[in-house]
């Protein structure tokens, strides 16, 4: 298993699906977890007790990742619990809201959107950079949707998730030189409650079917990724938009 003793990681949006699964994971390599969750409390306090159950250490960080005030507090909560430096930031927190072609949308649900995906990333690792050392990692969350556009109806979010593919790379250059990697995974049709919520089911039945691999992929799968993009085992790694989609599409 992926070494992580004695990091200190916060994960944004993990109290669900990949969020839930990456927490986890690192919890289980390590590391010592702030779950940060938005809405639902119950869901978080159950990540945090998953980590525990497995020997690790968590606490729950309520914030919108979206507010300055909220994410810097995010930060400060986390430093406080587990003593000073932060080594992983995985920014995971985000979303689609709802499909819209361009004549359905309007400034502010453009807006919103872009804010949950590339907003956040930008306000999460502007904070938490000034606590980061030599060796520290973040792993932002695109999509394959950043490279291709996305379905139909999702031009608000594949644009913000290439908005964050962006940011990745600009990031990696600004902060290589403080020893800090930036690396984003770019999902492709994963089993979340996302794909339930925004993709029919004969259109994710084609998809997988498509697949080189023949099936969709699992949070798990995902996450064990980012541990290791989190870790040593990496340290050469920096400015990376990794696929994960089984095949689906070459980058």
């Amino acid at each position: 298993m992926t070494d992580l003793t004695n990091k200190v990681a916060i994960v944004t949006g993990a109290s669900r699906d990949i969020g839930q699964a990456v927490a986890i994971e690192l919890g289980k390599c390590g590391a010592r977890v702030a779950v940060n969750y938005r809405s639902d409390e119950a869901a978080a306090e159950a990540v945090v007790e998953a980590i525990r159950q497995a020997g690790g250490e968590a606490v729950k960080v309520r914030a919108d990742v979206t507010v300055a005030a909220e994410v810097d507090a995010m930060v400060a909560q986390t430093r406080e619990a587990f003593g000073g430096a932060i080594d992983i930031v995985v920014n995971v927190a985000g979303g689609m809201v709802e499909r819209r072609p361009l004549d359905a949308m309007d400034e502010d649900f453009f807006n919103h959107v872009m804010q949950l995906n590339a907003t956040s990333a930008f306000l999460v690792t502007k904070a938490a950079v000034p606590h980061m050392g030599e060796g520290g990692a973040i792993v932002n969350f695109a999509s394959q949707a950043g490279r291709d556009g996305g379905g139909p109806g999702a031009c608000a979010y594949a644009t913000s998730k290439g908005a964050v593919m962006t940011f990745t790379r600009a990031m990696a250059k600004e902060l290589g030189p403080k020893g800090i990697r930036v690396n984003a995974l770019c999902p492709g049709m994963i089993a979340t409650t996302f794909h339930d919520t925004f993709t029919k089911d004969e259109v994710r039945a084609n998809v997988a079917a498509a697949t080189p691999l023949r099936r969709q992929g699992n949070s798990e799968e995902v996450a064990t990724t980012v541990a290791w993009l989190a870790s040593e085992e990496a340290a050469f790694v920096t400015g990376a938009n990794i696929d994960i989609n089984g095949g689906t599409f070459f980058s």
